[in-house]
């Protein structure tokens, strides 16, 4: 009988939980709410992951008490030593698995996009993050705090962004933009002005307003130069982040392979990915950007395959049946 594996890709609007055996067959896929240790602390993050496990076992037709050799748990707003160690010790209590493994998320993308395991991957879904690993094994990552450690981008920094504009263009600090009309129909709302009031009033949770990032790139792709701004504003911060950890491993000078992965990326955004690939090639010209063209839990079930002793042969039939499968939706109430 083949060992059963798990993978987990913990973004902060969601976490997708693969179930697979290390045949590379593909169990079930379960997705559940963000990865948020840092405002739900973190026995509720892992207990919310221990109930996702349970669900992808129930779901694959097994019982929960069935055995998983590996589970490698790929964790947002995980991004110290502390906080992994912490996330490992209470992950192993709960019984996930006979053998845990925690990382930060960047490195799922890292690891599925850079076979050999080594580069720079930025992941850039509702918040922003990256990191990299030397081919000689060391690494760099960012300390990731918010505002207080200079942190900008992601989808729900994009939507920020294009509300404040919208609202500037209304009271005449900001130019025109048809983000003040586009913006409100997401909530149903008439005005920008109703939706920033509604916000700060709690109608309308912070989190929600990651929904209006795909409106703020529509508006971008259809010519509106302050939405256009904003999407080049996230590609210079990428092209940033990516340029600093090169620069502090010491790999400018080494073709180094970058994974770019999130929503925000992998969801054919033209514009942004053609101003990250512009600006890297002026200020980085060996770096060589990629894509990532399967989801980022692809990455996370290829490090449990590996620490699981599966075949070769077995992690590349899970990335294909991972590429080609539609992700689940995120169910109201999914823990």
């Amino acid at each position: 009988m083949p060992d059963l594996v798990v993978g987990v890709d913990g973004g902060s609007s969601k976490t997708d939980l693969v179930l697979a055996d290390t045949e590379g067959r593909l169990l079930s896929w379960v997705r559940g709410a963000g990865t948020r240790p840092h405002t739900e602390g973190m026995q509720t993050t892992t207990a919310r992951l221990a109930r996702l496990g349970r669900r992808a076992l129930a779901e694959a037709g097994l019982p929960e008490t069935a055995p998983v050799s590996v589970g490698a748990y790929f964790l947002a707003n995980v991004d110290r030593r502390a906080q992994e160690r912490l996330a490992l010790r209470q992950l192993t209590q709960l019984g996930v698995a006979e053998r845990a493994l925690v990382r930060n998320d960047t490195l799922a993308v890292l690891r599925a996009g850079a076979p050999d395991g080594w580069g720079v991957a930025v992941v850039s879904g509702a918040g922003i993050n990256a990191a990299a690993v030397h081919p000689g094994g060391r690494s760099a990552r960012f300390l990731s705090l918010g505002d207080i450690t200079g942190d900008w981008g992601g989808g729900l920094a994009v939507a920020r962004a294009g509300l404040g504009a919208a609202v500037r263009a209304g009271d005449g600090r900001g130019p025109a933009t048809r983000l003040r009309q586009e913006l409100p129909v997401h909530f149903g709302l008439d005005s920008v002005e109703s939706v920033a009031l509604a916000v700060s009033a709690g109608d309308i949770p912070m989190t929600a307003l990651h929904g209006l990032a795909p409106l703020v790139f529509a508006t971008a792709v259809g010519g509106d130069a302050v939405a256009q701004g904003i999407v080049e504003r996230l590609g210079d911060e990428i092209v940033a982040m990516v340029t600093a950890l090169l620069r502090r491993l010491r790999l400018l000078r080494t073709p180094t392979p970058v994974v770019l992965g999130g929503g925000t990326i992998q969801n054919d955004h033209v514009l942004l990915r053609d101003h990250i690939r512009a600006r890297l090639s002026a200020e980085a010209p060996l770096a060589r950007p990629r894509v990532l063209d399967v989801p980022p839990v692809a990455g996370a079930l290829s490090e449990a395959l590996l620490a699981a002793g599966a075949p070769a042969a077995a992690q590349r039939r899970l990335r294909e049946t991972a590429a080609e499968r539609k992700p689940p939706p995120l169910l109201a109430g999914n823990g």
